[in-house]
Parts: C-alpha cells; structure tokens; sequence
C-alpha cells in the first residue's frame, strides 16, 4: 500500500505546477500533448457527439452514454489507468454526516446499515437496480444528445456492472483516501487542517466510523436496534448512479421491509425522483425524511455545514475540502463509502485507440501533425482529474488546460 501512495505522490510532484500554469511537460514527451477542458459531466457526451471534443474522463453514467450511444468507446476504467495498480479499488463517493446528526448514533447507524443493505441489493440484483436508477434519474425515458438518442435504461445496465458498490471500510480504500490527500496538498488545493497532518491525524478529522461499525454487527446478525422516534432528518445527494443504494431503497422499499422490516418508505410513490419518505427500523416509524437533490458536492457539504441537510451521499474530494477548510462548530465526518472505482477514459468512436497504448500513440500521431487531441475533464483536482494527470504523466505526455 505505502508503494501506491509513494507512486502517486511522484506522479504529481512532477506536474503540481499545472494549476499554476499552462500545463505540464515532459522532455521525454516528443512535443506530445492533450488538452484538457474542464466541462460540466453531463455536457461532454455531448460536446463527443459533436466534436467539440475527442474523449473525455468522467464518472458513470456518462461513459456508458458514449457505448449506448456509438459515439465513444472505453480506452481504459479508471481502476485499470496507468501507473498499473495505482487506482484498483479507488475512493470515489462515501456516506457522510454532520456533528447533529452525529448526536444520535442509533440514526446514523440504522442508515448506515440502510446503505450497506441498498448495496446488498444492487449486487444481487444489478438488472433490477438498473431499471429502478433508470427511473429515479430519468423517468425511464430516452437521453439525447446532439443526434444521439439512447435508452436510459439500457445506459444504467451497461453503467451498474462497472461500479464497486461497497460499504467496507478496507486498507485500501483508506489508503486510497490519504494519496487522494496527498495530491490535493500538491496541487495547492488542501491548506488548512490537513495541510500537515499525518495519516492517523487525518483519519481523527475525516472520520466517525462507530455508526459504520454498529451497522455491520446488526445487518450480520439480524438484529437491529430501534433507535428513539425523533423528528425530521434531512438526506442530501447527488444525481449519478453512484449514489443508486439511496434510490432502490426507496423504489423498491417493500422488498426492505418484507426482508429486514427495516426502510425508507416514499410518502408518494411516483415516476422519478422522490423527495419526501419515512425512515421505519423493525417496522416502527423513526422519522421523517427529506431526500434533497445536491447540484454538487461542494454545495452538499455547504448544506451539511448550515445543517440544511444531516446526511449526504457525495464524492470524497467535497469532503476532504470541506474538513480541511472548516471552521465553527459544525463538524463534518465520513461514516464510510458507498461505491469504489466507476469512472473511465472514453475516446471517440473515430479515434483509432481502442486500449491505453493505442490511446498514447493517437495522442503522440495527432500532436506531431499539429492537432492535439482535447479530453474533456470533469473539475480541477477531482478524482478524475488527478487520475487523468497522472497516467498521462507516466506516458510522458504534456498536457494544457484549454479555453472554454
């Protein structure tokens, strides 16, 4: 594990001064360079389909929408990007809490034991969970993009397979987490609270993993504790896949409560998005819930800290900034993940790279006769983002941030 987190770290040593600058090069590169937009996540099958750009990396669902599609195709899954066994089990989005929620673990532990169930589910039930994905984020109806029309549901069954979705609390999922840090102190972007701190420090400020750990010994043995009936508890999340254990306990609540008698049960049941549920533990209602709809991670963790919401399922990087940044008194703590790995590189279904090296000898053919092949990338400093620069760094190909 120590030498996952030294190749990391050297990986972008080399090329921190990327944020401060136009890009990053390399001698050995032979002038070989990609260009990098930052775009929104949900934009770039489009800008694919049309264009504007040559591939992208992004998060599911967006690199099943370029198969679906035939507008792209995988070059690699981020477990499986360069340097070789960096990235296999990598951080992704986690399960997290404020210090109010905190104040009644019965709560935290009953709903972390509600997200461990929602991921028993999904893998013992991929198909079914696509179609319930599906229909939360899409009503089951057909996406589009340019001319490109392709079936939601279709799109979230190639998506489901390709995600880790797990509860554990690993080494190397922690692991995965403190090079993650690692790197946002090179890229300039941890300053604060974990700008020094050691693993162990960092994990004392990152994370409360009792609820994690009551919630195992319940779903493994059965039994489940009734905490106090309490009022309304507030659920922030974010509209990917990713975050599928939330909407299949609520699409397909009746098959928790026939199984476990322990469930998210929608006040309405409806086509799409539900905002409002009740919270039951061995069949007694507990509480109120609102299930809200982030636009992003760093405005779910805003929300957390004005304690809008008490819980939220988002990225580890919106967490770690906001831990790092924090100040007052409303802490915010991860209680553990909800899925691993689940991004790709996709490149355009024209690109003659159909694998990794074929990607680097595109990428070197095009910047020798004059056109750089541009990639787009979902934000500065995320998951995707480190992992993009980093494999490209071990290619010996330069990269620039391109204008939008």
């Amino acid at each position: 594990m120590q030498k996952k987190l030294i190749l990391i770290f050297m990986a972008l040593v080399m090329c921190v001064m990327v944020v401060f600058t136009a890009g990053c090069t390399d001698s050995g590169s032979d002038n070989a360079t990609v260009e990098i937009l930052y775009t929104g996540a949900g934009t770039m099958p489009g800008l694919l389909a049309t264009g504007q750009i040559d591939g992208y990396i992004n998060w599911q669902p967006f690199v099943a929408v370029a198969l679906e599609g035939d507008i792209g195709k995988v070059i690699s899954y981020s477990q499986d990007l360069p340097p070789e066994g960096t990235w296999k089990n990598h951080t992704c989005c986690v399960f997290g809490a404020n210090s109010v929620a905190l104040e009644n673990p019965d709560v935290a532990s009953s709903l972390s034991a509600l997200i461990i169930l929602g991921n028993k589910y999904i893998n013992e039930n991929p198909d079914n969970a696509a179609e319930l994905t599906a229909d939360w984020l899409f009503s089951s109806q057909n996406l589009t993009y340019g001319d490109v029309t392709v079936s939601s549901i279709d799109v979230m069954k190639t998506s489901i397979p390709t995600i880790k979705f797990s509860s554990e609390v690993s080494e190397s999922w922690m692991d995965s987490n403190e090079a993650f840090i690692l790197s946002q102190r090179e890229l300039g972007l941890v300053t604060a609270k974990l700008a020094s701190t050691s693993k162990d420090e960092s994990a004392a400020l990152l994370y409360d993993f009792d609820p994690y750990n009551s919630a195992v010994s319940q779903v493994e043995s059965g039994i489940y504790i009734t905490p106090e009936a309490t009022s309304t508890i507030s659920i922030g999340y974010l509209p990917s896949d990713h975050h599928a254990p939330l909407f299949v306990l609520l699409k397909d609540w009746e098959y928790f409560k026939t199984t476990y008698n322990c469930y998210l049960k929608p006040v309405t049941e409806k086509t799409g998005k539900i905002t409002d549920a009740e919270l039951y533990i061995n069949g007694q209602k507990i509480a109120d819930v609102k299930i809200v709809e982030g636009t992003g991670g760093p405005q779910l963790m805003t929300l957390l800290q004005q304690n809008a919401i008490q819980y939220a399922l988002a990225g580890t990087p919106p967490f770690i900034s906001a831990v790092d940044k924090s100040t007052g008194d409303m802490g915010l703590k991860i209680l553990s993940p909800v899925m691993l790995e689940g991004s790709g590189l996709v490149a355009s279904i024209a690109s003659p790279a159909n694998d990794w090296d074929g990607f680097v000898a595109w990428v070197k053919t095009s910047s020798a006769e004059g056109k750089n092949v541009v990639l787009g990338d979902p934000q500065l400093g995320s998951i995707q983002d480190v992992m993009l620069k980093s494999a490209l760094d071990s290619a010996g190909i330069a990269y620039v941030v391109k204008s939008a």
